[in-house]
């Protein structure tokens, strides 16, 4: 049974950091996975924010978020990261880790599993 257990997340003051995690099980990140994070708001469509596939050498950013969040993934932990600084309001979202092998990094329907979900808050 695969599992990916979110952590990390919270609430921050604009220009803050946090970082979550993704500890999968029953799953192996390995040069054959496609990570990923999204992000959901009510009323708003899931929105892609970065994805990590080819052993980690490639990877994908929403513009939005581009040069201020990073995903990472440690294989021998078997978990994915996302850090977020430099964090605004509009950063504001449930976020969402997911685990497929192979397809489109940056389409939710090409991956198989997903976390839990963590709140990040971010304040003015």
């Amino acid at each position: 049974q695969v599992q990916l257990v979110q952590s990390g997340g919270g609430s921050v003051e604009a220009g803050g950091s946090l970082r979550l995690s993704c500890a999968a099980s029953g799953f192996q990140i390995n040069a054959r996975a496609m990570m990923a994070w999204f992000r959901e708001t009510p009323g708003k469509e899931r929105e892609k924010v970065a994805a990590i596939w080819n052993a980690g050498v490639s990877t994908f950013y929403a513009d939005s978020v581009r040069g201020r969040f990073s995903i990472s993934q440690d294989n021998t932990r078997n978990t994915l990261y996302l850090q977020m600084n430099s964090l605004k309001p509009e950063d504001t979202a449930m976020y969402y880790c997911a685990a497929g092998q192979g397809g489109l990094p940056f389409e939710p329907r090409e991956y198989n599993y997903w976390g839990q979900g963590t709140q990040v808050t971010v304040s003015s």
